[in-house]
């Protein structure tokens, strides 16, 4: 009890920090309450570390205070203490020091994901399975991810040890590892997905990102002469830095536009930031396809092409991250990253979806009201909406995964199956070219035998939910023989699963495979072929009375359809 109620006081003080903030202060007042609380919060510090009975951590304590005052602000204000600015660097440059492999954590060990291409995991030879013993002498086994990841980076030029496992080898082995600059792809594959359509994936806004966008969609118009279209993919793209989506948006737009400005409560945050340099192509047709991941400066670039009339949006309503941060360097290396504006794109609209602003009953905050949904117009007149997110302007329906194959893939079972297939196989087609045929999915079936995969569907859980129910209120006795039977049918239909859901588990395992032999640029290539949204980007481009009437706001999309009796949709497999 006594912690407890010390660790609290220590909030109350820190809480105070933000009193300033109370509508109706002059700025001599809220100057006043500022050296007051920090003042407390100082006084507070030095009592416990002179009186507390136990001996107290002051560095500790004031960072749990720090991060209890944020977390009644938006997500996205952030205390970064010295040990972790080179992760918030790694954010903005997509680079770092290190062995460059991705890495999970699996049971007491963490284990090689998958090394990037021509990196140092790579050139020393790690793969994909292999499972970290030691590292510089020391056991790895119950380290943390975290723990792991930071002990991997390093200054380029030093040398990390690691001891390491790999099924199928007689015994651990050491590598010795040289650490280099990581540079992380903004753009992780560019092409053609058909004789007429330039595709670039784009996975991040880090510095030069612009640049490589328009590199390489120059390289697509001097290497293929038929090119009449582009698809920008924004999917799973959370955003980084709105001076790379302005100069992207560039490659497509006039010199001089505006494509977002930004709001705050200081006169200096309000800025408008337009186009500043000339454009690569004002007429080729743009698709950009987006989902609820697509975040931040993916929104800014999705929703200054589609409020200018320059690009067509296909997808799913994206994230809603309206808020610009700024990094503030604070005293002994640290930093302070800090919500300073809204951010408006070309209509006028503010897409955050959350207001943060006013917290509800629960402590909680609420999205936007529909009630206090705006409309707003393009350049040509189509109506468009502020509240939450960009919508697309044509709607497709996300891939929803089963229990089943969603159980398979976060156990691991499927990447353990590819690695020991990868290790059974030197080769395999190209990675567009490579299917899973039965042959590899019965195998697939037979390794994973004896295994544990077990899940709960959706139904399962509201039987079970019935059931607890009816115990409560005594209704049970009546319902049992039909609930026995319900919950003996459900395990019977599961024993199809495998057959229900055999092309999901199929993709996934075509994934998981594809990448140990080409890494990121061939798992975005083999998804490319069966992928929806690529479709319809495709024939969307092709018809150009579609791409005509959904820039001037007459194209209608048809309704979903609905259902048969007896029917499930595809998302109802899906726990959530």
């Amino acid at each position: 009890m006594r912690r407890k109620k010390v660790v609290f006081i220590g909030l109350i003080g820190l809480i105070g920090l933000i009193s300033p903030g109370v509508f109706g202060q002059t700025p001599d007042q809220q100057g006043f309450e500022l050296m007051k609380n920090l003042d407390i919060y100082s006084n507070v510090i030095k009592e416990l570390n002179q009186d507390y009975v136990d001996e107290i951590n002051p560095g500790e304590l004031t960072k749990t205070g720090i991060e209890a005052m944020f977390k009644s602000l938006d997500p996205y204000t952030n205390f970064i203490p010295e040990s972790e600015v080179e992760d918030y660097r790694f954010i903005t440059t997509g680079q770092y020091g290190g062995i460059g492999a991705l890495i999970h954590q699996h049971g007491d060990y963490v284990i090689i994901s998958e090394p990037y291409q021509n990196s140092p995991a790579q050139k020393f030879g790690l793969k994909a399975g292999d499972k970290i013993l030691e590292i510089n002498g020391k056991e790895a086994k119950g380290k943390s991810y975290d723990d792991v990841s930071s002990i991997l980076k390093g200054q380029a030029g030093t040398t990390v040890n690691l001891l390491i496992e790999r099924e199928g080898e007689g015994k651990p082995f050491e590598k010795s590892i040289t650490r280099e600059i990581i540079k992380i792809d903004n753009i992780p594959y560019s092409g053609m997905v058909d004789q007429s359509t330039g595709y670039i994936k784009l996975s991040g806004f880090t510095q030069n990102a612009a640049k490589e966008t328009r590199q390489a969609f120059l390289k697509l118009k001097e290497t293929n002469p038929d090119l009449k279209g582009i698809i920008i993919d924004l999917r799973g793209n959370g955003g980084g830095l709105l001076n790379e989506a302005v100069d992207i948006a560039n490659i497509f737009v006039e010199r001089g536009l505006e494509i977002v400005s930004t709001k705050g409560k200081m006169a200096d945050k309000n800025r408008a930031h337009l186009t500043m340099n000339p454009p690569v192509d004002l007429n080729i047709p743009v698709v950009v396809l987006v989902d609820r991941s697509s975040a931040s400066a993916s929104e800014i670039l999705a929703g200054s092409l589609q409020d200018l009339d320059r690009g067509i949006i296909i997808g799913q309503r994206t994230f809603g991250k309206g808020l610009v941060q700024n990094v503030v360097p604070l005293s002994y290396n640290a930093q302070m990253k800090i919500t300073v504006a809204k951010y408006y794109i070309p209509s006028g609209r503010c897409i955050q979806a959350i207001d943060y602003g006013h917290k509800l009953t629960d402590g909680s905050f609420g999205k936007i009201p529909d009630s206090l949904i705006r409309a707003f117009k393009t350049k040509s007149g189509r109506v468009v909406y502020d509240g939450g997110g960009i919508s697309p302007d044509l709607i497709t329906k996300p891939r929803k995964f089963s229990n089943l194959a969603l159980t398979l893939y976060s156990k691991y079972l499927i990447f353990d199956f590819a690695t020991a297939f990868a290790r059974e196989h030197p080769t395999i087609p190209p990675a567009d070219v490579f299917a899973i045929n039965d042959t590899i999915y019965n195998n697939f079936l037979t390794y994973i035998k004896g295994k544990d995969y077990s899940y709960t569907t959706r139904s399962e859980k509201a039987l079970e939910l019935l059931k607890n129910n009816a115990l409560k209120e005594n209704y049970f006795g009546a319902i049992k023989d039909e609930y026995e039977h319900l919950k003996a049918r459900m395990e019977s239909d599961k024993k199809d699963d495998f057959k229900k859901y055999e092309d999901q588990i199929r993709d996934l395992l075509k994934m998981e495979i594809v990448t140990r032999y080409y890494y990121q640029q061939g798992k975005i290539l083999s998804a490319l072929k069966d992928d929806p949204d690529i479709a319809q980007a495709i024939s969307t481009l092709k018809d150009q009375e579609k791409c005509i009437a959904i820039l001037s706001g007459k194209y209608v999309q048809p309704k979903p359809e609905i259902p048969a009796p007896g029917e499930v949709e595809d998302e109802d497999n899906t726990d959530e």
